[in-house]
């Protein structure tokens, strides 16, 4: 599999999960960090004048005091949850805005409420981690980062996919540092501590002591479900519901034969914008027409037939392709759970098969069982980080990974069948060519907005009721979710929103 890098920092060196001579850094450990403005509960003043936080002095004792005296440092920075102020305000902000009208400024610029953004959304909803055919065997790995915490996904022995936090139980080093790689057992650099690939510890070493019970120190795990060919995790102790979702991804991708597929390529772009900026960009296609010139060459803007946009000739061209789906037993019908979770395939521009240039099938050799190529594009959406397009050449995966308040990481993963021969079935630069352009100018468009929203000047500004629906039903989700993980009041424009199953 391919890997392409694109903007600031170089790419992560790779290097075997238990060596210490190759520590590889990966892009989320380069998180930069400055002191945002502080929040202010009223709806009319999102900031106040940046005052310096809380801090902890620890006194130098005198020499001679040091010799006779324990400094109680834990006593001494004890100070609570410093973003405690921070919540209650983002809660009250979230409690007072317009609906219809965009987020105030602190959501997509300070610090501190993207430290709550990380802690109530990203550490406790389900994310996607990756692909099953990328650890297809017993010891394959993968590994991510989520906000300040390292993530290894592995194959187990038995075949079942474990996850588990990338940190030793001795004294919490990081034990694979590579992206991606293959191991008989998951062993510290550090310490050459000893776990299998279920997460128990086999070895610590003689110098524990007679009373060291291993069974205490097995790897820390974290919640993972596979579905139709889709990894997910969360770190929650208490995940939301999601297998009525996952019940129906299964079927609507068993067409596709999943465990039979292989990662093409995959590229890595840093955007200088906040997360939400980049969920909000994809959620509309208001920009498409001034923008996205490459992806218009195949994908129609409507939504689906309900969106206001729809004429007559696109209702006629969905049912004459759903006539057609229902010939070849391909799932096709709207899916929606609550707003987090939406799949519903729409048929591609007319005389197109493939987001390629000219419409043409991107890779040759179909995805499992399907024999027509003309299946249009099953959309698949997964808040609170992730799009998908699914073809009947290959399959495009696209997920969102905040790095800070105005960084954040999309990587972009084309699957293809996984007897498919490169320069044979498939050509990766003109597969990729589409979306290289359209993330690139979704780049740009969600850097120029940031720097807009960090004005003094800026305010929210109304959302377009016919086409940035999307962005409305994004919103909602995160701010229901939001003032629920914060155990706060809902907000009165959210009565019988749902934001999942």
């Amino acid at each position: 599999m391919r890997h392409s890098h694109t903007y600031g920092d170089q790419p992560p060196k790779t290097g075997a999960c238990a060596s210490g001579s190759d520590w590889a850094m990966s892009p989320m450990d380069k998180v930069r960090r400055y002191a945002g403005p502080t929040l202010a509960p009223n709806k009319d003043a999102f900031f106040t004048p940046c005052t310096a936080p809380t801090v902890a002095t620890i006194r130098r004792p005198h020499r001679m005091a040091m010799r006779t005296h324990t400094m109680d440092v834990t006593a001494t920075l004890s100070l609570g949850d410093p973003l405690e102020p921070a919540r209650k305000a983002t809660a009250q902000m979230l409690q007072e805005r317009e609906r219809t009208f965009s987020l105030p400024q602190p959501f997509y610029s300070d610090e501190r409420l993207f430290d709550i953004d990380m802690q109530e959304i990203f550490q406790k909803e389900w994310l996607i981690a990756g692909m099953t055919c990328e650890i297809p065997t017993k010891g394959n790995y993968l590994t991510l980062q989520v906000g300040k915490n390292p993530i290894i996904v592995i194959r187990g022995a038995d075949g079942v996919v474990h996850a588990f936090h990338n940190v030793c139980r001795h004294r919490g080093s990081r034990l694979c540092t590579s992206e991606k790689g293959k191991v008989a057992k998951l062993v510290c650099h550090y310490h050459q501590w000893t776990y299998e690939l279920d997460g128990r510890l086999l070895f610590a070493g003689t110098e524990m002591g007679a009373d060291f019970d291993m069974k205490q120190y097995g790897l820390k795990p974290v919640n993972v479900k596979t579905a139709g060919g889709y990894i997910f995790i969360s770190l929650a102790e208490n995940p939301p519901a999601i297998d009525d979702f996952l019940s129906t991804l299964s079927h609507y991708m068993e067409p596709y034969d999943m465990e039979n597929t292989k990662v093409a390529i995959q590229t890595t772009l840093f955007e200088k914008a906040n997360w939400k900026l980049v969920l909000e960009n994809n959620r509309e296609c208001y920009h498409c027409n001034a923008s996205h010139p490459e992806l218009l060459k195949t994908l129609l803007e409507w939504d689906d037939v309900t969106d206001p946009r729809a004429d007559q000739a696109f209702k006629d061209h969905v049912a004459a392709s759903a006539a057609a789906w229902d010939a070849e037993k391909i799932p096709y019908a709207h899916a929606s759970f609550g707003l987090r979770n939406r799949i519903v395939r729409m048929p591609l521009l007319k005389g197109t098969v493939s987001m390629t240039l000219d419409g043409k099938q991107g890779c040759a050799k179909l995805m499992g069982r399907i024999k027509n190529p003309d299946l249009g594009s099953m959309r698949i959406l997964h808040l609170p980080h992730s799009w998908n397009h699914c073809m009947g050449d290959h399959i495009i995966v696209f997920t969102v990974w905040p790095i800070s308040a105005q960084e954040t990481m999309v990587t972009t993963k084309w699957i293809v069948h996984k007897d498919a021969v490169e320069g044979v079935d498939y050509d990766v630069e003109r597969m990729r060519q589409v979306w290289d352009a359209t993330n690139d100018q979704d780049r740009r468009l969600a850097e120029e907005n940031q720097r807009g929203i960090n004005s003094t000047a800026y305010q929210p500004g109304p959302y377009s009721k016919t086409y940035e629906f999307g962005v409305v039903n994004f919103v909602d989700w995160y701010s229901e979710r939001m003032l629920s993980n914060l155990g706060a009041a809902p907000a009165p424009y959210l009565k019988g929103v749902a934001a999942h199953e």
